[in-house]
């Protein structure tokens, strides 16, 4: 069971690779939020170092190292294409979650606690930080309804995170490890609202942009009928002014030049002939 969590959280560490790849094609992480991959990275670190506690956790320890490895590259890459407002609070979040945070842990633990009691005590922290793993992708959830696009919001990540959360939950029953298995209970429920969000949202993108070609399609065609409109209204004015007895007497040689006396002969032809569709 903990080989085939093991491959599964592999996988979810590289499901934000599409995600990555978009950014560097953009040349910009704008758009993107930098929170699960600076939460996942204090997360496997906190893991790392409760697995340091118990006994018979080395593969616990294996798959949390390359997740913070993992984790620590995602974070560089979107710190290099990020604007500077959104780099500084990055930075920021990683000096106090993963450098203050995680220094103060270690040390509290390991002059306040004993024993088992300190391996219980920093079980209960992976606990709660676990949750905040599974909760951090709301914020891009919150962005998904309100856009009502899943370009932020990558299938494979949501799909890997329930499918670890169902492993590794089975693996916390079986050890009666419950630091485990709890907060997993939670990443299946938003694992699946992110999966079925997806599939609601998935083509709406799609829909605006065969709208918008359509619109487009529409005012294309409409443009040389208004041009020819106009140039059939000029005929018929020329010749109502010839043959339209109201018209001629008003008018000389030299009136006839003035634009200003056009304008007032089209517009009374207007008025009395309206155009249908104008």
């Amino acid at each position: 069971m903990i080989c085939a969590g093991n491959i599964v959280s592999f996988m979810v560490f590289l499901a934000p690779l599409p995600t990555f790849h978009q950014i560097y094609k953009r040349k910009s992480s704008e758009g993107f939020q930098s929170v699960p991959y600076v939460v996942g990275l204090f997360s496997a670190m906190l893991w790392i170092y409760y697995a340091l506690l118990k006994p018979d956790t080395t593969l616990l320890i294996t798959i949390n190292s390359v997740g913070c490895f993992i984790q620590t590259t995602y974070i560089c890459f979107y710190l290099f294409y990020a604007p500077k407002s959104a780099r500084l609070q990055t930075l920021a979040l990683v000096f106090l979650l993963n450098v203050v945070g995680m220094g103060l842990i270690v040390v509290l633990t390991q002059f306040v606690a004993k024993g088992y009691n300190r391996a219980a005590i920093v079980g209960w922290i992976c606990l709660v930080f676990s949750l905040c793993v599974f909760i951090a992708p709301l914020c891009v959830v919150r962005q998904v309804v309100r856009t009502k696009s899943v370009e932020y919001m990558p299938f494979l990540l949501s799909f890997f995170l329930t499918l670890s959360a169902v492993m590794w939950f089975f693996y916390g029953l079986i050890r009666k490890d419950y630091n485990i298995a709890i907060p997993n209970v939670l990443g299946f429920i938003f694992g699946v609202i992110q999966m079925m969000l997806y599939v609601m949202y998935k083509n709406t993108k799609k829909v605006v942009e065969e709208k918008l070609q359509e619109i487009q399609m529409e005012d294309h065609h409409k443009i040389p009928e208004q041009i020819i409109d106009v140039e059939k209204l000029s005929a018929v004015v020329c010749s109502e002014i010839i043959n339209n007895p109201v018209f001629v007497p008003r008018l000389n040689g030299a009136e006839m030049a003035k634009p200003e006396i056009e304008t007032l002969i089209i517009s009374s032809y207007l008025e009395k002939h309206p155009r249908n569709g104008s």
